[in-house]
C-alpha cells in the first residue's frame, strides 16, 4: 500500500496531467536523474537527467459502458463502427480482439471499434442476436451492414473493414 502511494506521488509530480499537443513529449524530472555515488562516502549527487518520451493514446477502440453509451457512441456514430462482442472466458476472443484492434488502428480513424463484453451487457447481445462469441458486427449509420462469427486472419479482416468503409 505504501509503495502504491509513493508511486502515485511520484507520477503526479513527474508527469504533467495535460496530454501533449505534439506527437512526442519529453519529460525530465529530478526524480528521473541517475544518482552518482562518491566511492569515499555515502553521499550522492544527481548526474545527467534521463529523458522519457510519451505518445498520445489512440482512441480508435473503446469499451461500451451501458446501453445508452452504446446508443450514443455506436448507433448514432457518423463514423462506421466495428462492434466486437466477446467474453473474458473465450479463448478465440483473446486471439481475435488484439488482431482486430490492430487492423482498425491501421485505418487511421476511418472506422472505430467498440468492445462489448456479453457477460456485462447481455441485453445488447440478445438485441443483436449474438449466439456465439466472438461475433463481430459492422454498423454504418445505425444499421448492421455485415457480420461474422469466429476467428478471421488479417487478410479477411482487412477485406471486412474495406467493405465497411466503402
Amino acid at each position: 500500500m505504501a509503495q502504491r502511494l509513493l508511486l502515485r506521488r511520484f507520477l503526479t509530480s513527474a508527469i504533467p496531467r495535460k496530454p501533449p499537443q505534439s506527437g512526442w513529449t519529453s519529460l525530465t524530472s529530478r526524480a528521473l536523474q541517475t544518482p552518482q555515488y562518491n566511492p569515499g562516502g555515502l553521499t550522492g549527487t544527481f548526474g545527467p537527467a534521463r529523458t522519457l518520451y510519451t505518445t498520445r493514446v489512440c482512441s480508435t477502440t473503446f469499451n461500451v459502458q451501458d446501453g445508452p453509451d452504446f446508443q450514443d457512441r455506436v448507433v448514432n456514430s457518423e463514423t462506421p463502427v466495428v462492434v466486437d462482442f466477446h467474453a473474458q472466458w473465450c479463448g478465440p476472443c483473446k486471439i481475435l480482439g488484439p488482431r482486430l484492434e490492430k487492423m482498425v488502428a491501421k485505418q487511421h480513424g476511418k472506422v472505430v471499434m467498440a468492445k462489448v463484453d456479453i457477460d456485462d451487457h447481455t441485453d445488447l447481445a440478445i438485441e443483436y442476436e449474438v449466439s456465439a462469441v466472438p461475433t463481430v458486427l459492422a454498423i454504418k449509420n445505425g444499421d448492421v451492414v455485415d457480420k461474422f462469427v469466429g476467428i478471421k486472419d488479417e487478410d479477411q479482416l482487412e477485406a471486412f473493414l474495406k467493405k465497411l468503409i466503402g
